[in-house]
């Protein structure tokens, strides 16, 4: 018979593959939702300040995507699920929507 060994086996992790679709150091879906809306305000206002705020909002975005890579998806989830309901005042919490 073998001796047991106290040997651990590991298995190797990538966390690419635990993370979401990244491009420029955000989300996909936030860098995509960030284009559209800068593009539509340069087209109504016509001034290149517009660029410079999605710019901003940009390097906003990467510094909470460091911590969490989802915080976006996150939020868009809690405002389309959890909205308040109209007795928040009196209890305090919001209701659950499926």
């Amino acid at each position: 018979m073998g001796r047991m060994s106290n040997h651990i086996n590991r298995t190797t992790l990538f966390t690419a593959l635990t993370r979401p679709q990244m491009f420029a150091g955000v989300t996909y879906s936030f860098f995509v939702i960030n284009t559209i809306f800068a593009v539509e305000l340069f087209l109504i206002f016509r001034a290149w300040w517009v660029l410079l705020i999605a710019l901003v909002l940009h390097g906003v975005a990467m510094l909470l995507s460091l911590h969490e890579p989802r915080i976006f998806d996150l939020w868009i989830a809690r405002v389309r699920y959890c909205p308040r309901v109209r007795n928040y005042r009196l209890w305090q919490c919001n209701s659950y929507r499926p």
